[in-house]
């Protein structure tokens, strides 16, 4: 018998730091450098929710960069 994985249709924050297998800080720093471009729309980033295609593109857009520090 085949173990299915449950699958998703939205992450919080902290979840999806956790699907990218990188701390809450790196994420921010990813979405701060791939999807914000107003200084208040960070703001919005705890209360904000995540789709798996969203997840995918930022581990698309991450894939062998380097996370700067926040």
């Amino acid at each position: 018998m085949f173990r299915t994985k449950t699958v998703r249709s939205q992450f919080t924050e902290s979840e999806a730091a956790q699907e990218l297998g990188v701390s809450v800080d790196e994420f921010r720093a990813l979405i701060r450098a791939h999807a914000t471009v107003r200084e208040e729309d960070l703001g919005n980033l705890p209360v904000a929710t995540y789709h798996p295609s969203d997840l995918l593109l930022l581990r698309l857009l991450s894939a062998g960069a380097k996370i700067p520090p926040a």
